[in-house]
């Protein structure tokens, strides 16, 4: 199965982008963003996306471009928050490298920052979190080869972690 080195999976704040980074320059490869690519593939922000269009716009977008990504990106991948909650998505990772990034809601919340621009996020950022969490850790556990606790670990310390436990070699 050819595709990513390292898929990371996890709720907005867990880090994956800068654990992604990071791994990428440790293994020597390309990190790619699956949020980006809806972003270049709609041509407008994120937020914007679940304005114009809708979620359930922004869900066949993502479903599309984490497919494309999951096939022909051979590097570091890091998935959208709510990739997870597509049947389709959910059975291309099967198998696959994916490290769930596990954070707690004080440190999500200390990183996400309560204004940010996080659609799902928006009218009451904690209570909006839970629930978030309560519909896709379930869904993160099944995707992953390895949950990464992140907690009161920098982002060297996390990335680590998930090259150790996958038992990846490092450049």
């Amino acid at each position: 199965m050819s595709g990513p080195a390292v898929v990371l999976v996890g709720p907005p704040g867990a880090g994956k982008t800068t654990v992604g980074r990071l791994l990428a320059e440790r293994l020597g490869t390309e990190f790619r963003d699956t949020d980006a690519d809806v972003e270049q593939l709609a041509g407008k922000p994120i937020p914007e996306i679940f304005i114009d269009e809708g979620e359930p716009h922004f869900r066949a977008l993502e479903a599309q471009v984490v497919a494309a990504a999951l096939e022909s990106h051979p590097g570091v991948l890091a998935l959208g928050g709510g990739a997870v909650m597509a049947d389709a998505s959910r059975a291309l990772l099967a198998g696959r490298p994916v490290a769930y990034l596990e954070v707690s809601q004080a440190d999500a919340v200390k990183r996400v920052g309560l204004d940010a621009p996080r659609p799902l996020l928006a009218v009451n950022p904690r209570a909006a979190w839970r629930e978030l969490m309560e519909a896709r850790r379930p869904l993160y556990l099944e995707v992953a080869a390895t949950v990464i606790g992140t907690e009161g670990l920098t982002p060297e310390q996390v990335a680590d972690a998930v090259l150790e436990s996958l038992e990846l070699k490092r450049v």
